[in-house]
């Protein structure tokens, strides 16, 4: 997804998904940050970011295999992974 993409879910459905102490969803607060990293040279990434990238990429690794049967375009599996930076639906 680009930054751009991210940047619109800040939607209700998005902000609700996923783990929370009350607040922000750890998922959706993980999309602000990925939103800073694309715009961070790679040359420029540092130890934190790079830990955080590995973060992301585990979780999407773990939830995919999760996937619900049927139509998943209005599901909260879907937000949650998209919050994540990945729209199942595009692949």
């Amino acid at each position: 997804m680009t930054a751009g993409q991210l940047k619109k879910l800040d939607t209700d459905d998005s902000k609700s998904v996923g783990q929370s102490d009350g607040g922000e969803s750890v998922g959706h607060a993980s999309g602000r940050h990925i939103i800073e990293l694309l715009h961070i040279k790679k040359a420029d990434l540092n130890h934190d970011d790079l830990a955080h990238m590995r973060k992301v990429t585990g979780y999407v690794h773990r939830h995919i295999k999760q996937r619900p049967s049927g139509d998943i375009t209005d599901t909260r599996w879907r937000y949650s992974l998209m919050n994540w930076d990945h729209d199942p639906k595009n692949t």
